[in-house]
């Protein structure tokens, strides 16, 4: 991905003298803004046509953007994805970190329900995303991004993993598959469910089931 400055460091005013010093600042904040125009371009035309079917013409006209600005900002259509789903997934760890944050500083020290906090606010995140969430859920991606998928549940596994520890030290690697798999899977339902109450309905019960869970590690102590 390129810079999000829109013009080279350096350069000159027209009347060939110093670049007024608000200069690059002001150009900064113009391809940023550009920037920001064209990734919520690609949410809206992704979202409403699919990645296969969008059109990087689509995207740019409904930016106000050019061609040319868009391959400045991006490798491509996949890049604007890519970048979509980070920037998605980044908003989701933050809701987890603060659940689970506030929950601890509540006095909870129970690995379950600090887990059964953070995986509450990730699946609350889908419900008010979920045009989002179901464009990453849908198939419907770039080639390879099931390999990022994967990648990115893997990673979300070993941070729960951190939480479930054994009393030799080690990792309840079984509790942490099923955690795992258990909210995958409730993703994926309520992302693609066209009904939003039925979605949070299955939101609710997941997590009042996923409450159910013996942790074996907090039992034995």
């Amino acid at each position: 991905m390129s810079s999000d400055i829109d013009v080279p460091s350096g350069g000159v005013s027209h009347n060939g003298g110093a670049r007024p010093a608000d200069g690059p600042a002001r150009t900064s904040d113009r391809g940023a803004a550009t920037r920001g125009a064209l990734l919520a371009a690609a949410r809206d035309v992704f979202c409403e046509s699919g990645f296969a079917q969008a059109a990087v013409t689509d995207i740019v006209a409904k930016a106000g953007a050019s061609v040319g600005s868009l391959y400045h900002h991006f490798n491509g259509k996949a890049d604007l994805y890519l970048t979509l789903f980070e920037d998605f997934q980044g908003r989701q760890q933050e809701r987890t970190r603060e659940a689970i944050s506030a929950v601890r500083e509540a006095g909870e020290k129970d690995p379950m329900r600090q887990f059964i906090a953070g995986a509450g606010a990730y699946l609350n995140g889908c419900l008010d995303e979920r045009d989002v969430a179901r464009l990453f859920i849908s198939g419907d991606g770039p080639p390879g991004f099931d390999r990022v998928m994967r990648q990115r549940l893997n990673k979300w596994a070993r941070r729960n993993a951190a939480l479930f520890h054994t009393a030799d030290g080690g990792v309840d690697e079984a509790l942490v598959t099923v955690l795992t798999g258990a909210m995958a899977g409730a993703v994926s339902e309520i992302s693609l469910l066209d009904d939003e109450d039925a979605a949070r309905r299955l939101a609710d019960r997941t997590m009042a089931i996923v409450g159910t869970i013996r942790n074996p590690g907090t039992e034995q102590r």
